[in-house]
């Protein structure tokens, strides 16, 4: 990760997030001082990135805390809702928060002040950053073995989508931190970086690390991944992941289905990158997934500039879902799953 760069810092008991709207021309911090403020944050994408998106609510929580004059167990679990439904698809918000309940509500039945619970929170959100380091470096590690497996001492070429680098995940990254790992070794010959509409996280986020890493790269329209994959200019594809549920499917930014599928046309490996705070073993598949729909402007509009006639309407769902048969592997910090293995995927997230 690049440490000038950090897309959450805590200092002096106060929140600041790198506007990550305003990347990669402007990079200036936005200051959050309670919990409404925090979730919307969340909830406009200054901060995002499931990993991110999880740290950020746990700091989001401590300063709830902090504002409160007085504090239940009932008042905690209504606060904690209201941050988990900032952005419903990811489940690292709701995995975060709700550890955080749990740490709230046995601090009040141990009978411990407000103070004492702040500084748990913030001792909390401080471990999850500095752990997830760790993790993902395993499963870069993970990634960069499989490459290794398949094709061997040549030098690869990478494709991935949106954004799942340090600016994600606050530290090295998770699909995108395979291909850090992989260029750290020698091992990258270009990475080609779908832009991901509406929103451009490819063009406007994961070109910007790529440039601060100064690993070669291109952008490319999402249209054009059959082009590269019919003419062998793509070796493998790495994407992260917001929820994976039970039989693999995989909800993640929009166009990653499509994505999928075309990999699968071609015989291009598809990789799922993501810590199993993103796993979701309640719900069975796929279809279950709540899907956010986001405000028709990001498609009609860019920074207010309108691009399509008067009153026209859009269809702007944030995420889509990966079928499991399209996916040649998912790698968490605890492994590696194939999951066309039935209960492969349950046996590794409970190991």
């Amino acid at each position: 990760m690049n440490s000038t760069c950090k897309p959450i810092v805590w200092k002096e008991h106060k929140l600041f997030l790198l506007d990550q709207r305003l990347l990669p021309h402007t990079e200036t911090f936005v200051e959050i001082t309670d919990l409404s403020s925090c979730a919307l944050a969340i909830k406009e994408m200054v901060v995002r990135g499931a990993p991110c998106i999880g740290f950020t609510a746990i700091y989001g929580m401590a300063l709830w805390v902090k504002t409160q004059s007085k504090l239940t167990v009932d008042s905690c679990r209504i606060a904690c809702d209201e941050m988990i439904i900032a952005r419903p698809t990811a489940v690292n918000l709701a995995y975060e928060v709700n550890r955080c309940f749990l740490i709230m509500k046995d601090t009040l039945l141990a009978g411990e002040d407000k103070d004492n619970l702040f500084k748990k929170l913030v001792a909390f959100g401080d471990k999850q950053i500095h752990e997830s380091e760790d993790k993902n470096t395993r499963m870069a590690k993970i990634g960069f073995e499989e490459l290794k497996r398949k094709f061997g001492d040549k030098k690869w070429n990478l494709m991935t989508h949106c954004n799942t680098g340090f600016l994600a995940c606050g530290s090295l990254g998770t699909a995108l931190g395979v291909i850090s790992y992989a260029n750290a070794q020698g091992k990258v010959e270009h990475v080609y970086a779908d832009e991901t509409r509406p929103y451009m996280q490819g063009t406007r986020l994961t070109a910007f690390e790529l440039s601060k890493e100064k690993i070669p790269y291109s952008i490319v329209v999402e249209g054009a991944a059959s082009y590269l994959m019919l003419h062998n200019k793509v070796d493998a594809i790495f994407v992260g992941a917001d929820r994976i549920v039970a039989n693999g499917d995989t909800a993640n930014k929009i166009g990653t289905s499509t994505l999928s599928i075309v990999a699968k046309h071609y015989g291009v490996p598809f990789y799922v990158v993501a810590p199993i705070s993103s796993f979701d073993l309640s719900i069975s598949n796929g279809t279950q997934i709540e899907i956010e729909m986001r405000d028709m402007s990001e498609i009609t509009e860019f920074k207010g500039l309108k691009l399509a006639p008067t009153g026209a309407l859009s269809v702007n769902p944030s995420f889509d879902v990966t079928d499991h048969t399209f996916i040649t592997g998912i790698i968490c910090e605890k492994g590696f799953i194939n999951p066309m293995n039935p209960g492969e995927l349950g046996r590794v997230v409970n190991s």
